[in-house]
This record gives C-alpha cells, structure tokens and sequence, in this order.
C-alpha cells in the first residue's frame, strides 16, 4: 500500500486541505504547519492557490453560452429517418487497484493545485498584451435602449403604453414626440406580432419604440429618433451584449435600430427589411 508519510510535503498538504487525510494524518501535518514555517508558507500558498482556482473556475461556469453555438443548436434540423442503433460490444472493466486509486488522486489533485497556486502567484502582473478591451460605443442612447429591453423582457405583461389596435394615435403621438414620420413594418412573415408602442428617453432625448413579440415569448424592439449625424451612410452594423442583439442604421436624420435576442440570426434581415417598410 501506498506510503502516505514518502510522499512530498506538498502532495500531502494537497491532501490535507482536500480534507482526504485520516485523522492521525491531518494532527500530525497541523502539528508540523504549525511549528515549522517553511510548511506554514507552503501550506498557505496551496490554500490561497486552491481557493483561486475555485473562484476562477465558478467565474467561467457564469460566462454565457456563446453566439455562434447557441445559434447554430437553434438552427439544427432533426433527423429525417430515424439512425439505426448501433451494435452493442461487450464493455471492458478497467477497474484499478485500490493503491493506484489512491496515487492517482493525490498526483491529480497536487497537479490541480498547483495551477492555482502559479495563476494566483501572477495575479498582480500587468495584464497581457491580449487582453481585449470594448470599443467605445459611438451612440450612447443604445445603452438606454439596452437597458430598456432588459426591463421589457421581465414585464411580459406591461411591454406597451398603447396598443396596437389604436394604430393612429401611436402614428400621430411618436410622430409629434419624437419628430419623426414613419409606419409600422409588418414582420410577421418573420414569426413577430406587433404589439403596439412606447415612448422612452434615451440618452436625454425622446425615442419611440415599436414593441413586436414571438410565438416563443420573446421581444424584440424598434427604437428610433432624430440625431445630427451626416447622412452619408444607411450601413447595417450589428452587434451583441450578452444576450441582447442590435442592429443600427441611420437615414435621413433618423437613427434607428432593431433590438432583439443575441441568439436570432436573421436579425441583420428583418433590419433591412424594416429600414423599406419604416
């Protein structure tokens, strides 16, 4: 049987704060932590290198799904034909030795604490040359539509100020509130309902906003209003916040933009099909 007192210090200090010592093992190992300091540094390093790794690993489980994977599960077709099971082969047992067991998982978890003691030993270094910073946002009244979509989706039962069956005032209200002539774009070929309209203030100006809802309960949101910008272009630029798409473009005097779920990916469609119909 493996002899836990031949392994290095470091390996049984892994064990000790993993809490896979016997009791006999954890006395001893406290005693010596804490009457040698050269086992107290080493020990408090394998503690804080294990408890950065547990918090590094918790951040990475919170990042959201990526773009390009959520839409392309969405975008998945099921099998036409139903795949022929295959043939069954009869299963190895590879069952290891008690001893082995035991060596493997003082080797791994070492190995596991020892990353966390170098990312955490580095943690005050500059940070690298690849680290990859936002760029500014030109127009900043996309933060408020942003933020406005974000309180939309959680008041499913409170998206509009009127509705859509009273299609002339919201013509006439957005019209004389905003300063900006348009019509309702019908997208229902694309699966959304219009629902009817709002007025909000984005970036200290009025904006109006066209509110449209999917059979699959989500919300997506056209938001216009008068700028100073030239106009010299009407290109579509789309871009992503967390689980938020948007679609901007500009014409005559009007910025808009066309805010709807990240993982849609006919998005830079329905805005151009909008940008004829508005």
């Amino acid at each position: 049987m493996l002899d836990f007192k031949k392994l290095p210090l470091d390996a049984q200090l892994t064990a000790l704060i993993d809490g896979e010592a016997t009791p006999e093992q954890k006395l001893e190992l406290e005693q010596r932590v804490a009457t040698d300091d050269g086992a107290k540094r080493l020990y408090d390093k394998l503690r804080h290198g294990a408890d950065f790794g547990k918090r590094r690993m918790d951040d990475v489980l919170k990042e959201p799904v990526p773009l390009a994977l959520v839409r392309s599960i969405k975008s998945v077709q099921p099998p036409k034909a139903p795949i022929a099971p295959r043939l069954s082969r009869p299963s190895l047992k590879l069952t290891p030795s008690r001893p082995q067991a035991i060596a493997a998982a003082l080797v791994l978890f070492a190995a596991g604490c020892g990353v966390g003691y170098l990312v955490a030993d580095n943690r005050s270094a500059p940070a690298s040359s690849q680290t990859v910073e936002a760029a500014p946002e030109p127009n900043e009244w996309l933060d408020d539509i942003t933020a406005y979509q974000r309180l939309l989706a959680r008041q499913p039962r409170h998206l509009v100020e009127v509705p859509a069956s009273q299609s002339e005032e919201i013509s006439s209200w957005l019209t004389t509130t905003v300063g900006v002539a348009f019509r309702v774009p019908d997208i229902s070929d694309g699966g959304w309902t219009f629902q009817g309209a709002r007025v909000v203030l984005a970036d200290g100006k009025p904006a109006g906003q066209l509110i449209y809802t999917s059979a699959d309960g989500d919300t997506a949101t056209i938001a216009f209003r008068k700028d100073n910008q030239p106009d010299d272009t009407e290109d579509f630029k789309e871009t992503i916040r967390d689980e938020i798409g948007l679609v901007t473009w500009h014409n005559a005097g009007t910025s808009y933009v066309l805010v709807g779920p990240s993982a849609e990916a006919t998005l830079i469609q329905l805005a151009m099909q909008i940008a004829t119909e508005i």
